[in-house]
């Protein structure tokens, strides 16, 4: 039988296994969270929540994190404790309720909704999801130089050959 979830305590930080990616939010008791929101983000929206990454504008919303998580599975998930302390607790969340109903900017590599919380526990805006993708993207095309490489030499080795 696999463990309990564990019952998020405030300050705690929910990522949301969406298709594709994963959304990001903050537990600020009673069952709500606070996350960054694409205009048009619904949850369990999965393709068209993702092409709504495509705008400039987002909206802090607090919502129940069972409708915020829809369907999709959900985990605590405060990875980064052991490299930066977490800010206090009455700060995280006043920082979080502030900020509730704004309209901010929204870019998908600098400005997402892991970049978001984040810097609401730790004071550090990052996104190991936005980091990760440039690393694929780099190591496919790296991935992609090297055989066209390996295909240039091999046809001029059967050219020598000929």
């Amino acid at each position: 039988m696999p463990a309990p979830i564990p019952e998020p305590k405030p300050g705690d930080l929910i990522e949301i296994f969406r298709p594709m990616y994963s959304h990001w939010a903050i537990y600020v008791g009673d069952g709500y969270v606070i996350h960054l929101a694409p205009p048009s983000e619904i949850a369990g929206a999965g393709v068209a929540s993702i092409m709504s990454a495509l705008t400039d504008k987002a909206i802090v919303k607090k919502e129940l994190l069972r409708v915020v998580a829809g369907r999709d599975k959900f985990r605590v998930n405060n990875k980064h404790d052991k490299e930066y302390t977490p800010l206090p607790l009455n700060k995280i969340i006043q920082r979080a309720e502030e900020l509730v109903g704004q309209e901010v900017l929204y870019k998908l590599t600098s400005e997402n909704c892991e970049h978001f919380v984040n810097e609401l526990r730790y004071g550090v805006a990052r996104s190991d999801q936005v980091t990760d993708a440039i690393k694929a993207a780099g190591l496919a095309t790296v991935g992609l130089a090297a055989l066209g490489l390996v295909g240039v030499m091999f046809s001029r080795n059967r050219k020598q050959k000929q």
